[in-house]
């Protein structure tokens, strides 16, 4: 019924669309990037709130979320201190500013803006130059509608530490 160019053919379709298929779901990601090939362990050090505006669980959920980023994306062992490479640092701000304005004269927030940067000292204790060593604030924002930061504020502050960890693990070991 059908000669056997017409079934390659089909079949080599099947098989570009499933690849396709399955390329969609995956998350783009580094696992590993450039780590030195001798480094074996990591430390994140506490980050303390030093912001004049404070989210109760900021330095927590910050700490731990460095901690996850580098835990899932790399083959490193986290240790509590001293570990080759060391994360430190501390949140330094913390605001929630009008990113529109509502029309008709209203002079109320249409959206606002929540922004935290992060200063982050990265110390690779196994390179003997210090190159790969920073030390350099982070910052990222999210929008949402309004004024009133309470009900979004939550899931805002973990989708922005999800963007901040992951520019810190990139600038440390993707050298982006």
């Amino acid at each position: 019924m059908w000669g056997l160019t017409a079934r390659l053919r089909v079949v080599g379709v099947l098989l570009v669309a499933l690849f396709m298929a399955q390329s969609c779901g995956v998350k783009y990601g580094f696992t590993g990037g450039s780590i030195p090939k001798d480094m074996k362990t990591y430390s994140v050090l506490y980050f303390e709130n030093i912001a004049p505006m404070v989210y109760t669980t900021l330095s927590q959920n910050f700490t731990e979320g460095l901690k996850e980023r580098i835990r899932t994306q790399s083959s490193l062992s986290q240790v509590n201190a001293d570990g080759d490479a060391i994360f430190e640092g501390t949140i330094t701000n913390y605001t929630i500013t009008p990113a529109s304005v509502a029309a008709g004269g209203l002079e109320r927030a249409e959206n606002s803006r929540l922004t935290i940067t992060v200063k982050v000292k990265y110390t690779n204790r196994l390179d003997q130059t210090g190159e790969s060593n920073f030390e350099e604030s982070f910052s990222q924002f999210k929008e949402f509608p309004g004024s009133d930061v309470t009900s979004y504020e939550a899931r805002l502050n973990e989708e922005i530490i999800k963007a901040l960890t992951e520019d810190i693990y990139n600038k440390a070991f993707a050298n982006w």
